[in-house]
């Protein structure tokens, strides 16, 4: 084999296996969105021979020997072939250890798992649940043992979604944020709180909608490229590539700011995606190098961007002309500071920026004893109820809105939550070497956010998978990771609006 032909094969088996994840991407979003939910069989079914068809490809010996032959002339590689090949190389060996059935069913497991935990988040019963977790769970280990047998298998987990991320890591992390936020939050327990009346009322899920399409426009979505659903627990995902990329959101017609966020939430997901070289379109380099790096994207233009001043003047207009009504008596300034409103809650997804990361401290804490086996499926909502009191000082009413509250489990995203922490943090990071070239405030306030964009762009999204988050985040800063530059964004931000 010579490093031409070789070169070709490589491209076919990227193409075929990019075409077979986009049908399963497919089949996954359509379970998530307008699929009937008596079709999650026959769709676990469909999902689990094609997963079979895509493990036979990515473990077959023409693969193989391919990569293998590519590894070994590496010196005349590009950089992004030697990347390309390093990555495939890696999910090929990992797959190879994992027993075939054990690969097909946990495939299918996932697709039932999510189809019980609709109903079972529906009628707030865990009891539903739990055999499908404890499943998912179960398998996750089995895999873990199979590909990595000396390493901690949470470990393996928190791998998956970010290169050489480890809990020793974590708990460095965590102890960080507990440090400086914990005082933060009890300073601003002490003083008045903000008013967040103006998120309430009735709102229209047509209207809500309209607000949606305006917010996507501004922060900057190609509508040719990107589509937007409802679903019960918001996501995005990549159908086949960066070039089709599908976010979803949930409207509750009690509190606008609810789905207002969640758009540009995962709106922020798709502008990375998109904003990925389009040359790496059907290869390993296509889409965000990491979860975290991913979130620290969402989460960006979720609260840096969006829950900014300057961000809410721009968009009070729009919001007064679709919500007429309900905004009589109320300005920019209001809908700022209910926006920023600190106070400890329930749910993950409409908690504060001050109180977020304590969401995630517990998800990572159960994470790692039911990996660990210190803790049993069972028991899990007994305990997240104790943590919730002990983190947040508030009482869990139910399991709808405890321990079902979060679709990753059920889609067996085990070690997936960590990322949103990270991501915080490294958003935060980015924006203050970000703010040193532009004048982020005065793109907002002039609805331009183009500049940040393609900052953004050039900075991270270009590079798809090319670089580790850890790569990436020295080539932004010229250091290494400092969750202080998190810490100090919160108290600065939260003490100039509770006057501290």
């Amino acid at each position: 084999m010579d490093v031409n032909t070789a070169r070709e094969k490589l491209v076919s088996y990227q193409k075929k296996a990019a075409a077979y994840l986009h049908a399963l991407e497919l089949l996954n979003f359509d379970g998530a969105t307008s699929a009937p939910r008596g079709s999650a069989s026959t769709r676990g079914e469909t999902m689990a021979i094609l997963s079979g068809e895509l493990y036979a490809i990515s473990t077959s010996a023409e693969v193989a020997e391919t990569l293998f032959f590519l590894e070994s002339v590496r010196e005349e590689l590009t950089a992004e072939e030697a990347r390309i090949v390093y990555l495939l190389q890696k999910d090929s060996k990992k797959i190879a250890k994992i027993p075939r059935d054990l690969y097909v069913a946990y495939r299918a497991q996932v697709v039932r798992a999510d189809d019980v935990w609709h109903r079972a988040k529906e009628s707030s019963d865990y009891a539903l649940f739990s055999p499908e977790l404890e499943k998912i769970f179960d398998m996750t280990k089995e895999i873990a043992s199979n590909v990595e047998p000396d390493s901690d298998p949470y470990d393996f987990c928190l791998h998956e979604y970010e290169e050489g991320l480890n809990s020793r890591k974590l708990d460095d992390f965590f102890d960080t944020l507990r440090e400086r936020i914990s005082p933060l939050l009890r300073a601003i327990s002490k003083v008045p709180q903000q008013s967040d009346a103006i998120r309430k009322g009735f709102f229209a899920a047509s209207d809500q909608e309209k607000l949606s399409r305006y917010l996507m426009d501004i922060i900057g979505l190609d509508p040719e490229h990107v589509a937007l659903s409802t679903t019960e627990h918001p996501f995005t995902i990549s159908l086949g590539s960066h070039l089709d990329e599908r976010i979803t959101t949930h409207y509750y017609e009690d509190d606008f700011a609810s789905s207002m966020y969640s758009v540009i939430h995962e709106g922020g997901h798709a502008l990375y995606e998109t904003g990925c070289d389009d040359r790496f379109v059907f290869t390993a380099l296509d889409g965000g190098t990491a979860m975290s790096i991913h979130e620290s994207q969402s989460r960006f233009y979720e609260n840096i961007i969006g829950r900014s001043r300057a961000f809410c003047s721009l968009v009070f207009p729009k919001v007064r002309e679709i919500f007429p009504e309900q905004m009589k008596g109320y300005s920019a300034e209001d809908l700022y500071r209910a926006v920023n409103r600190v106070e400890p809650s329930l749910i993950r997804t409409e908690s504060d920026e001050v109180t977020y990361c304590f969401h995630i401290m517990i998800r990572y804490e159960l994470e790692k004893r039911l990996m660990h086996g210190e803790l049993t499926v069972r028991d899990l909502p007994q305990e997240w109820n104790r943590l919730y009191r002990e983190y947040l000082g508030v009482e869990v009413p139910n399991d709808k809105v405890g321990v079902l509250q979060d679709t990753h489990w059920s889609g067996g995203m085990i070690g997936y939550f960590p990322s949103y922490a990270l991501g915080n943090a490294y958003g935060a990071q980015f924006f203050r070497e970000m703010k040193k070239e532009i004048d982020v405030e005065k793109c907002i306030l002039s609805g331009n956010l183009a500049p940040i964009n393609e900052w953004n762009r050039k900075n991270i999204w270009q590079f798809g998978k090319l670089y580790t988050p850890d790569e990436l985040i020295r080539r932004i800063t010229g250091g290494e990771f400092d969750p202080a530059v998190y810490a100090d964004y919160l108290t600065e931000k939260y003490s100039e609006i509770y006057g501290l």
